[in-house]
């Protein structure tokens, strides 16, 4: 184990937890003891766990100690938070803006007022010869919401551009629209963490926390400790599913199947809650006729999972006194993802585990302000306070806070990927912010051509990503610890980062970086460089919005370790639960929606008989971009694989460790084998972290959602060929 991980540790089946990091001594004195360690937040995935840092000497300029007083993990923090450190320093992050002279031409070091004087420029003379959409932002789930709610306004007051969206419509979107059409509103998890254990059964759906999100199991330790049961829902057998009393592992892209079979055991048994579905939902007679067509056998044979497996599933979410339904991307990342999520609030419903103490339905956000980073503006049909951009009343509130005009705002845009494909096409510059979409973006390949036909690319990030290299433009901005600014968590929680360091000198925030840009274009004013200024003007234009922050600030989230939105005034207690007196819909019921099972985009034929699904592994996050850089963590997790079952192997003669390839209709990927029985025979895995040959998002499906345009990342149709190298000279 790298330096950065070293000393004194808890090993558990979620991975390595760091309890206490060790402290600086010098002179036979404790060098830290003395100074005060800031509380913050760790920079990756949505838990957003406590942590505190304290300067140090060096060339990483803090270290990370425990904040055990936080209540979400307690002190405790997986291997990415503890080296988190290691991103800042210098060798591992841009320090000064770099530009192309020409295309072709080597990025080379240059000033902030040049590298800004050419992206404003050429901003401007592609809305002139090619119109106001020929112009595109693209966003990151990583972002503040100070940052994304800037980069909103910046899209829609200064260029005026429709053409804007982010990558956290990769991340949750269908759990999203699922969750509005059937609640009204749209909170992944509308009820706090601290709930899970206190539930009876949990279903787990296409998840695997102990890899992707360590701390988060001791809820599921708590809940089996209590006397609950856990039923994880993988086509492998993970980390997670090990901890579980069930594990159903279906076909990838049959979760959609599974979860109707399940409610029509329910309904066959009867174990519907007639009393809930009369008083709080609408709709129940024909999303019962759609489940009913969907008999366990008939779902045995889609899925996989044998109809024993679904039966005690029924049996030991109604056997217990409240229940929860959590998903996550595996039934969400698919071109029928709304669906899916939608009939696992259905199955909730029918049972009455929704709007109840310790029941209901959860998604588990990946991205670190997936959340926020939607609500806020960064989405092309939203508008800051989760307001629709095409609501006449929402734009009229919003522009009364901006001090524009309503009808000069522009319309919806396209969804993510949709932006990325019309790169060089409709869009023809584009100015991205914190996402790596040549790695992390479906059909990659296909993407990084439409990258290369752009007339202009300008990027802002914290390090020299594989996006970032193409740039004709790269402006080196703050991160975590150099910044302060608000997230906000998987459990609707905002959550304050606090600037523990200095930046290094020549680098900017992106609030500068927005701020010299509107000024470049006309706006000298409106966008502030103090975050707290920035998430004040964020307060009033989400007031009276469904994610209404009007009544949280920063003084607020430091007193109480956070506020739960909605929060309308100052004196509001903030909402850790929703819908426990009535759903966000104008008549307050729930409303049930009938869906029918329908195969993947692309099911297995001759030609490529295999099924991929792709994932995380315990030490890399997201692209990787910023993981990547820390040697421990590379260690741990050095480079991409295919994961295979030893029949499969054996039928391809492919031996542990030999090189193979996964190919698709879209390209190619080649990484090492690794063999186990954790996985169907009829299903390969990649990890998606990586760059270069081992890229699994070459060969994914863009197949989009027809509701939340989310791309069919979950499942695509493969097949497996060894790879033989020509033998040295």
């Amino acid at each position: 184990m790298g330096a950065a991980l070293r000393a004194p540790y808890l090993r558990c089946n979620a991975g390595v937890v760091a309890v206490k990091q060790p402290r600086r001594r010098l002179h036979g004195m404790d060098e830290t003891a003395a100074l005060p360690a800031i509380d913050t937040h760790c920079p990756y995935c949505s838990l957003q766990c406590g942590m505190g840092l304290r300067p140090v000497t060096g060339a990483v300029p803090v270290e990370v100690v425990e904040r055990p007083g936080f209540p979400v993990n307690l002190g405790a923090l997986c291997g990415k938070g503890a080296s988190a450190a290691a991103v800042l320093a210098p060798g591992a992050r841009l320090t000064t803006p770099l530009m192309r002279p020409h295309r072709g031409a080597p990025l080379a070091p240059v000033g902030w007022e040049a590298a800004l004087d050419r992206i404003a420029v050429e901003l401007s003379r592609t809305a002139e010869r090619h119109g106001r959409d020929a112009v595109g932002v693209f966003g990151g789930g990583g972002l503040t919401n100070e940052k994304a709610y800037l980069l909103g306004k910046f899209a829609r007051v200064v260029l005026r551009t429709s053409a804007i969206d982010y990558n956290g419509r990769f991340c949750m979107s269908s759990a999203a629209a699922a969750h509005s059409r059937a609640f009204g509103l749209d909170r992944g998890m509308p009820f706090p963490l601290e709930d899970i254990p206190r539930t009876g059964c949990v279903i787990l759906v296409g998840g695997n926390p102990a890899e992707t999100m360590p701390p988060f199991v001791r809820y599921l330790r708590e809940l089996r400790e209590n006397g609950g049961t856990l039923v994880v829902v993988d086509p492998r057998r993970t980390r997670t599913a090990e901890l579980a009393d069930l594990h159903l592992a279906p076909r990838p892209g049959t979760d959609l199947a599974l979860a109707l079979g399940l409610l029509h055991l329910v309904v066959a048994e009867g174990r519907t809650d007639e009393e809930f579905i009369a008083e709080r939902t609408t709709g129940w007679p024909e999303a019962r006729a759609a489940a009913m067509a969907h008999w366990p056998e008939l779902v045995e044979s889609i899925t996989g999972v044998p109809v024993p497996g679904l039966r005690e599933t029924v049996r030991l979410f109604c056997d217990a006194p409240a229940s929860m339904v959590l998903t996550a991307r595996g039934p969400e990342q698919q071109a029928k993802g709304t669906d899916t999520v939608s009939a696992w609030i259905n199955l909730c419903l029918a049972t009455g585990r929704a709007g109840r103490p310790y029941s209901g339905y959860g998604c588990l956000t990946g991205q670190g302000n997936g959340q926020g980073g939607r609500e806020h503006g960064q989405k092309a049909d939203q508008l800051p306070g989760y307001r629709r951009i095409d609501d006449p009343a929402a734009r009229r509130h919003v522009a009364a806070v901006w001090g524009v005009d309503p009808q000069s705002l522009p319309g919806p845009g396209r969804s993510a990927y949709e932006l990325l494909e019309s790169l060089g096409r409709e869009v023809r510059a584009l100015l991205l912010c914190g996402s790596n979409p040549v790695v992390s973006a479906p059909r990659a390949g296909h993407v990084a051509e439409r990258f290369a036909a752009l007339d202009f690319l300008a990027v802002s990030d914290v390090v020299l990503s594989e996006t970032a290299a193409t740039a004709d433009v790269v402006l080196p901005v703050t991160q975590w610890a150099e910044e302060t600014g608000t997230m906000t968590s998987l459990e609707g929680r905002v959550i304050l980062r606090r600037r523990a360091v200095a930046p290094p000198p020549g680098v900017r925030s992106d609030l500068e970086v927005l701020h010299a840009l509107a000024a470049r274009l006309g706006h000298g004013e409106g966008f502030p460089v103090e975050p707290e200024k920035a998430f004040d003007e964020l307060r009033r234009a989400s007031a009276g919005g469904p994610a209404d922050y009007a009544g949280i600030s920063y003084e607020r989230i430091a007193a109480e370790d956070g506020v739960f939105w909605p929060c309308p005034s100052a004196g509001h207690p903030g909402t850790p639960r929703l819908f426990l007196d009535r759903f966000a819909t104008p008549d307050g019921r729930a409303r049930f929606v009938p869906v029918q099972h329908r195969p993947a985009a692309e099911e297995p034929d001759r030609e490529y008989p295999l099924r991929l699904t792709t994932g995380r592994v315990l030490s890399q996050y997201q692209s990787g971009a910023q993981t990547r850089r820390v040697d421990a963590l590379n260690s741990a997790a050095p480079g991409p694989y295919v994961e295979l079952h030893p029949r499969l192997a054996e039928r391809l003669g492919v031996a542990e460790g030999a090189e193979v390839a996964v190919v698709s209709r879209r390209g190619r990927a080649v990484a090492p084998a690794r063999v186990t029985d954790a996985i169907r025979p009829d299903t390969v895995f990649m990890p998606f972290h990586w760059a270069g040959a081992g890229r699994a998002n070459t060969v994914t499906n863009p197949a989009l959602d027809p509701v939340s345009r989310m791309p069919e990342f979950k499942v695509c149709a493969v097949r497996l060929e060894p790879v033989v190298r020509a033998p040295a000279p």
